[in-house]
């Protein structure tokens, strides 16, 4: 029996390191080449052509990708055939740009964006898949910093050295990423998830458009960072093309490793606090090397900090869907419109030649505005996805506080002992099995003592039955 376990438990590590390197490979030609990669710029650059047009042509194909690959990618086996696919199309369609520009650079940057974002969006049913809840913060951060430490070499190469050697490096990351994505089962055949959260399907709908409308907004502010404060420093080319995201990367991982007890609520505000003093040494301050490392140090830490936080926060509301894809490709489709619309408004910024006293005016409301929504953004996420490590709810509070909640709410019936003992537990986020292995019960019979508890409280589901029990608590 034990020796069965074991040769389980390593297929399911291994088919998550494949979705982690594959993924990673996948996300670096994204970041290098059709997401506004300096790839795509210096081509641009080398050819004498104005890169508004294309960039703005991949985001909003790549956002198209990402909203709409949920409405006809609903299986383990649809998914994969998405990625590898999407895949294949994007190294296709980035073949025009070893040669002379044409229509066919227009088309094909376009066909990347969309198909990139659908491949983007299907990874999240692998992600549900392979990694479980309280790990996928960790798996999402390996993705973000082993994609970016590529796209940093990329960039290396194409701005130090040439611009078509790096496009090759990044359509290696496809290929590359195709074997590793190859090698990966469609996914297993029961993904392991609680009965009584998956009924909650409904309950995801109101946090997720609050997440989307918190993570537009603050990400207005990187799209304002793309088209004002990177321009800025474009003569820096050989600082900038491998420091610009060694911030970013140190951020992750340094969120990534701490304790699981630690409280990572409060680092949202400290993100906050650095946009702002990103964009107020950008007034500032000068144009050196020096003045470039503090203003990008702040501002890419900040987006590390908030990355992983949507990411992370997404990744664990896969499990309140029949369809994993459709909720991750719109969280992060809101990402990549809030890039678009910051972009868009640096653009007008740099063409009517806005001061930067200005600039930041419109930064540091961007910012006023996140922390008007950040409050009721996090009792929704609370409510929901409770022992997250970036929220703060159940598990921070003492025993005693424990207990009062339980019997602030009137039920219709009292509860039995032991049926306040699952609540208890059910309260801290543990799946029937593991009620029942620490109260040396039956799973069929904490399912018999959660639906009594269900009834007496007057509630359909475990969602319902927190929402109710720590809406006046998260709301104080």
């Amino acid at each position: 029996m034990s020796g069965g376990i074991g040769i389980n438990g390593f297929k399911f590590l291994t088919a998550r390191r494949l979705s982690v390197i594959g993924f990673s490979f996948l996300f670096a030609f994204i970041l290098s080449f059709p997401f506004e990669g300096q790839v795509l710029y210096s081509l641009l650059d080398l050819r004498e052509i104005k890169p508004s047009g294309y960039i703005l042509a991949a985001i909003i194909a790549h956002f198209t990708g990402l909203f709409t690959c949920g409405m006809f990618v609903r299986s383990k086996a649809a998914a994969k055939k998405t990625v590898l696919g999407g895949m294949g199309i994007c190294l296709a369609a980035a073949l025009p740009f070893f040669f002379a520009p044409s229509f066919l650079w227009m088309g094909g940057l376009i066909v990347v964006g969309y198909v990139s974002g659908c491949a983007v969006a299907a990874w999240g049913l692998f992600l549900r898949a392979f990694t479980p809840k309280n790990e996928r913060i960790k798996t999402c951060a390996d993705v973000l910093i082993f994609s970016n430490l590529l796209m940093i070499a990329i960039n290396v190469v194409s701005m130090n050295r040439s611009p078509l050697l790096g496009l090759f490096l990044s359509v290696l990351c496809l290929v590359v990423g195709m074997v590793f994505i190859g090698m990966m089962p469609a996914g297993p055949k029961n993904i392991p998830d609680d009965t009584e959260v998956s009924k909650a399907r409904a309950g995801i709908k109101y946090p997720l458009l609050m997440l989307c409308l918190f993570v537009f907004v603050i990400t207005i502010n990187s799209g304002l960072m793309y088209q004002v404060i990177n321009p800025a420093f474009e003569h820096l080319t050989g600082l900038t093309s491998w420091y610009w995201a060694v911030p970013y990367i140190a951020a992750l991982a340094i969120i990534r490793n701490l304790p699981m007890k630690a409280k990572r609520s409060q680092i949202l505000y400290v993100g906050m606090a650095m946009i702002m003093g990103a964009f107020i040494s950008f007034i500032v301050l000068g144009r050196s090397a020096s003045d470039y490392l503090i203003v990008d140090t702040l501002m890419l830490a900040a987006c590390g900090i908030f990355d992983l936080f949507w990411w992370s926060i997404l990744g664990e509301m896969l499990d309140y869907t029949d369809n994993p894809v459709k909720p991750f490709g719109i969280g992060l489709s809101a990402n990549v419109l809030g890039v678009l619309f910051g972009g868009a408004l640096g653009m007008a910024v740099t063409s009517n030649n806005i001061p930067g006293a200005e600039v930041a005016v419109i930064a540091l409301t961007v910012v006023c505005v996140t922390l008007i929504i950040l409050p009721p953004l996090n009792r929704q996420l609370v409510l929901l996805l409770k022992n997250h490590s970036y929220l703060s709810a159940y598990d921070n509070m003492s025993q005693s506080q424990k207990t009062d909640i339980i019997f602030q709410v009137k039920t219709l019936d009292p509860l039995t002992a032991r049926e306040q003992e699952v609540l208890q537990l059910i309260l801290s986020g543990k799946s029937n099995r593991d009620i029942a292995g620490a109260l040396f019960i039956s799973e069929s019979t904490v399912k018999t003592h959660a639906r009594n508890i269900f009834s007496k409280y007057d509630v359909s589901s475990r969602a319902e039955l927190i929402s109710t029990l720590l809406k006046n608590q998260t709301g104080k």
